[in-house]
């Protein structure tokens, strides 16, 4: 077998290759399929992994040096061949290797199949957070599920979303080690023995919860940390008995009932079934990580006052909230601590990220539920809100984590955190006003700001070669990628008209890829020339797709009107998924697709207008899209979205950005300066404003004529024939509007065409996507990780030292 080694030339990883094929995989070159090839490239870079790997953890050990765990039900980590091939400084010595073996180097890459752990930003926002994590040299582990499936496929039929399972597994996954020797058994319901402080848990069910790992390394490999997924396991033995009386199904039950834990990411919760699963997956995952992270602790042999010096538990949005609670009664029935001290040891170690102003999106159990699947945490949470109560007599008699028969998580994992954050600065502010005006002023330091950032190193020097080989040059080397800042060392550049023409360059070569594999996937050709204007996200009625979507059916209502007229050529392109059970968000995606097939099939429309929606956007998908964008779409209603990360990583590949004053887009226009972004729309103030007056929506419509005809286009059943086809999506715009499409289509409408007008000017726009790259480094994962260090974690990196900086 081959020997570990961070490094490798192209001969030395082809022996490697080689070696894996034969004694990993049992194959020989001959009969090898892409997926063999790709399996042994995979575990050849893992061999160069692992070595980093130990090393950071013997550092960590040895420097007896504090740790973050970061908790979250997702974890979007996508492709991570490539990924590991890049942070290893691998590249080229990869693609000698394999061409000399005779396998192109981007087939093997792309047969990779995606791990689908995560829905969206929430998920990719982690993984980029463990990359830099592992960039900066930060003691840590991110603990989630190793869902079975992840989230679905999405494939569409006659235009209406449809699911199924995303197998990401049905193969051997070579990047993760089974870890046997950590497993904890997580119980549910039962009943509470005992009264006043020591009380017994008796769980009714039980499942075994099965560590796997998978190590996470770092820019140039200089430090790895691990990403624990756990997966659900029988307790008890295969029933044989049962089997061997022709009891087949029943013999399996246990089993079967343990992997449902971990199958799929966010089962529709539209039944009671669902809800119960969805609560006994945040607890299995979040009980399983504190455990491993207190039996950790414990095997350093140091006094439990110690625990806030040496951990920190990052808990990404509410699923994780009961990890408050648990850790308590770890506290207490394991290492003996009394109540009190308990609850305020768990303050200093937890720590809690928001990511919704959402009321409905800030999860709550109902009480009944919650004391049925976990009855001994149902008591903690009413000990830890009384606790909390007589540390603030001055809190308000409303203010509870139980109330109104609910067990409201937001409110807990705020009463149970060190630090609560924000991830932009309104949404930060708005937290304030808002969703924790209460508790905030119960606790005025505990709200800090960490805007979001993205990884560098898969959004733009691995997504991007075009562009990030002109930044590379310009710069005479790599540093930028571990020190984005340095990013404004190119702006002196931009007013070289050749090396604009090489940015304009690169940009042409993106869409040309994008275009050749629409054509590929769907059969359709986009024009490289014309304007791509891109939306790529959840399917949310905040997201506000249906205002994109009417949008441009009244630009092609205005071409067929005025044929002869000089219009700007653009192709609209969307991506994303709606929840399984958000029926107003599946009536979106079906309208879009009805527009689509009216508008592509239109002879008046080509070369002038083409719509997309290739279906199962991921990350792949995304790799694809960005750095072909024109124009990214971050059209939310004001005072909705927390950040956004598309919106950074869009823009950091040069395209412009048309959007409202709301999440990150506030901080993305004040770097790239106001002239170089296109705003539009109602401040959040206002949007408060405009939703007391009565019907707006109507007074809206009445006063914009292109508004009220594409409205009647949809009403007249031009898209999919049926006049009823769309009439509750009508009903909902013209009658309750709740995300104010119709109050900001005319702003939106109008900056629409005058960026029609700035990208005729392609000089100018190029300089413009220029300056947004330039200016686009404050944005990196890396500085959103330093904040994390010094405003809520306290703690140092064990990076190499290095503290290059622009300027």
């Amino acid at each position: 077998m081959p020997q570990p080694a961070t490094g490798a030339t192209p001969k030395e990883l082809a022996q490697s290759i080689r070696d894996h094929l034969t004694y990993s995989i049992g194959k020989d070159a001959p009969h090898a399929s892409l997926s063999d090839w790709r399996m042994a490239l995979s575990l050849a870079v893992r061999d160069r992994i692992v070595e980093p790997w130990f090393a950071s953890t013997r550092a960590t050990y040895g420097g007896n040096l504090k740790r973050v765990h970061y908790l979250s039900m997702e974890f979007l980590i996508g492709r991570l061949l490539e990924d590991s091939v890049v942070n290893l400084g691998l590249d080229d010595a990869a693609r000698e290797a394999l061409k000399g073996l005779g396998v192109e180097y981007d087939e093997v890459i792309h047969d990779e199949p995606e791990a689908a752990l995560g829905n969206g930003g929430l998920g990719r926002l982690a993984a980029c957070y463990m990359e830099s994590m592992a960039t900066l040299g930060v003691p840590a582990y991110g603990y989630g599920l190793r869902y079975e499936h992840g989230l679905f496929r999405q494939r569409f039929d006659k235009g209406r979303q449809v699911e199924t399972a995303e197998s990401w597994l049905k193969s051997r996954n070579p990047w993760e080690f089974e870890r046997p020797e950590a497993a904890y058994e997580i119980g549910f319901g039962g009943w509470i023995e005992g009264d006043g402080a020591k009380k017994i848990w008796h769980p009714e069910e039980s499942v075994i919860a099965a560590a796997y790992d998978m190590p996470v390394i770092g820019w140039r490999g200089r430090w790895a940390n691990t990403l624990r997924l756990w997966s659900g396991k029988a307790v008890g033995e295969f029933d044989l008995a049962r089997f061997n009386r022709g009891e087949y199904i029943a013999a399996g039950a246990a089993e079967s009932l343990a992997r449902t834990i971990s199958r799929v990411l966010y089962p529709d919760d539209s039944t009671e079934a669902g809800k119960e699963l969805r609560l006994k997956q945040e607890y299995f995952f979040t009980a399983a990580s504190v455990r491993d992270i207190m039996r950790r602790f414990a095997s350093q042999g140091e006094a439990i006052a110690k625990l806030p010096e040496r951990v920190a538990i990052q808990m990404n949005d509410t699923h994780p909230a009961i990890a408050g609670a648990e850790l308590v009664r770890v506290l207490l029935d394991d290492f003996g601590q009394d109540f009190d001290t308990a609850a305020d040891m768990a303050v200093r170690v937890l720590n809690y990220t928001n990511h919704t102003l959402l009321p409905e999106a800030l999860e709550a159990w109902h009480e009944g539920l919650f004391r049925k699947i976990l009855p001994r945490h149902m008591d903690l949470i009413e000990r830890i809100d009384d606790h909390h109560k007589r540390r603030n007599p001055s809190r308000p008699l409303e203010l509870s984590a139980i109330h109104h028969g609910q067990v409201h998580m937001g409110t807990l994992a705020f009463m149970q955190s060190g630090h609560v954050n924000g991830v932009s600065a309104l949404h930060t502010e708005l937290m304030k006003e808002t969703v924790f005006h209460d508790l905030h002023r119960l606790h005025p330091e505990r709200i800090v700001n960490v805007t979001n950032g993205v990884t560098p190193r898969r959004w733009l020097y691995s997504a991007n070669p075009a562009l990030s080989g002109l930044i590379t040059e310009t710069l005479g080397g790599e540093d930028w990628v571990d020190h984005l800042d340095q990013l404004k060392l190119i702006e002196p550049h931009i007013g070289d008209a050749g090396w604009l023409d090489r940015y304009a360059a690169a940009k042409r070569h993106n869409k040309i890829a994008l275009s050749n594999w629409l054509n590929d996937t769907m059969g359709i050709t986009p024009d490289p020339d014309a304007l791509f204007d891109v939306q790529i996200k959840r399917i949310h009625e905040y997201k506000r797709q249906f205002l994109n979507i009417l949008e441009t059916i009244a630009y092609w209502d205005a071409i067929r009107q005025n044929p002869e007229a000089d219009w700007q050529p653009r192709v609209k392109i969307f991506g994303g998924k709606a929840a399984p059970g958000y029926a107003v968000a599946k009536e979106i995606i079906h309208l879009i697709n009805d527009v689509a097939k009216v508008i592509n099939n239109d002879p008046l429309m080509r070369g002038r207008l083409m719509v997309v929606y290739p279906p199962n956007y991921n990350v792949s998908m995304a790799v694809r899209l960005i750095p072909a964008a024109d124009l990214s779409e971050q059209i939310s209603t004001a005072g909705k979205e927390a950040s956004g990360t598309g919106n950074m990583k869009l823009s950091m590949n040069g395209a412009l950005t048309i959007g409202t004053l709301d999440g990150a887009n506030v901080e993305i226009r004040e770097h790239v300066g106001a002239e170089n972004f296109f705003l539009f729309g109602m401040s959040t103030e206002e949007v408060e404003a405009r939703r007391a007056v009565p019907d707006h929506a109507r007074k809206a419509i009445a006063e914009c004529p292109e508004l009220s005809r594409a409205i009647s286009l949809i009403g007249s059943g031009t898209f999919g024939g049926d006049p009823a086809r769309y009439g509750r999506l009508i009903d909902i715009l013209t009658n309750w509007d709740t995300y104010l499409v119709c109050s900001d289509f005319a702003d939106y409408l109008s900056t629409q065409r005058k960026i029609d007008a700035s990208f005729g000017d392609r000089e100018n726009w190029h300089r413009m996507a220029a300056l947004n790259t330039a200016r686009m480094g404050w944005f990196s994962s890396d500085r959103s990780i330093r904040d994390y260090m010094e405003r809520v974690w306290q703690m140092e990196g064990q990076g190499d030292g290095r503290e290059k900086r622009a300027g």
